[in-house]
């Protein structure tokens, strides 16, 4: 009797976690897995393994419940059959539709609303488990994962891979989940909207040329200088060299004030971007330079025209994302 009960239990408990798994999987947050798949986590590794290849991952919960099914069946009816010696017919009839709402409910209504709601914590603890399930199955999942891709093939559709990446719609997906937890406030997650819009695009569509460069010329005076920026509003200017052919460097407005000499003689270095540097990267390079202006140049070295500061950080502080 024991031995029945022990298979009753088994049954269910692999009922229950193969359902649940197979609910968890779809509801797991992938940039949990992503994390921790960077951290070098073994476990999370192979669950985004199997979210590269869904069809193992099916085959695996078919074989998993297949047998639970299995098993809580052929222990109800050793358990009929010891029970009801004289009327095992009529109740091994009776028997299944007595426990089917017990399996129903505790082999799979339950554990799917537990994994529903809990899919990270549930799936992470598990998923030790579900891997060695997998390993334990593989001979026969495995041929029911060869056919998918047997069909995958003459369908012609190549499955979904899952990098360790994320896609710009998860992100925006957390940062939605996190401002209605109160994690983060409206603006972050517009500067966040703002900042996937234009990470991007290259630096060449919003760098200012060369034929529309307010510039100064090294040894020019200051008072003309001062006159000049204050008519275009710029806080950083440009310096070229005496005959005003090549850009040498910049000077800040601040500095020419707290400069006591009556010409422009020192400026700052400017550093050299490649035209088509994402947006990101060149923001990125200039606050760890902390430089306000760059000189931007094509692929053959030539100068095409200089990229403000100013004009990576306004876009992303927008009130409506691009």
């Amino acid at each position: 009797m024991s031995i029945v009960i022990a298979l009753f239990l088994i049954g269910l408990f692999l009922s229950a976690f193969f359902s649940g798994s197979e609910t968890g999987f779809y509801r797991v947050t992938r940039v949990r897995l992503l994390l921790d798949g960077l951290d070098g986590d073994p476990v999370a590794r192979g669950l985004l393994w199997l979210t590269n290849n869904p069809a193992f991952f099916v085959a695996t919960t078919l074989v998993g419940n297949n047998l639970a099914n299995y098993l809580t069946s052929l222990s109800i009816v050793l358990l009929t059959q010891n029970v009801f010696a004289g009327e095992s017919l009529v109740a091994e009839l009776v028997a299944p539709v007595f426990f089917a709402p017990v399996v129903f409910v505790y082999g799979e209504l339950m554990p799917k609303n537990l994994f529903y709601y809990a899919p990270n914590l549930l799936l992470r603890r598990g998923g030790a488990l579900f891997l060695l399930f997998a390993v334990v199955f593989a001979p026969v999942s495995g041929l029911l994962w060869l056919l998918g891709r047997v069909l995958q093939s003459l369908l012609g559709e190549a499955p979904l891979q899952v990098r360790l990446a994320l896609a710009r719609k998860e992100l925006q997906q957390v940062l939605a989940e996190g401002q209605e937890a109160g994690l983060l406030q409206p603006a972050q997650r517009e500067l966040a909207n703002n900042l996937f819009s234009v990470a991007s695009r290259p630096i060449e569509g919003i760098c200012t040329p060369l034929g529309r460069m307010v510039s100064i010329r090294q040894g020019a005076k200051k008072a003309d200088v001062l006159r000049i920026v204050k008519r275009h509003g710029s806080s950083v200017v440009p310096v070229v060299d005496s005959n005003g052919r090549d850009l040498i460097g910049y000077v800040r407005i601040v500095d020419l004030h707290l400069d006591l000499s009556a010409t422009v003689e020192t400026f700052r270095e400017l550093p050299t971007l490649q035209a088509n540097d994402a947006h990101i990267a060149a923001l990125i390079q200039l606050q760890s330079t902390k430089a306000e202006l760059a000189r931007v140049v094509d692929t053959a070295g030539k100068t095409i025209g200089v990229l403000y500061a100013s004009e990576l950080t306004d876009p992303l502080f927008r009130e409506a994302a691009i």
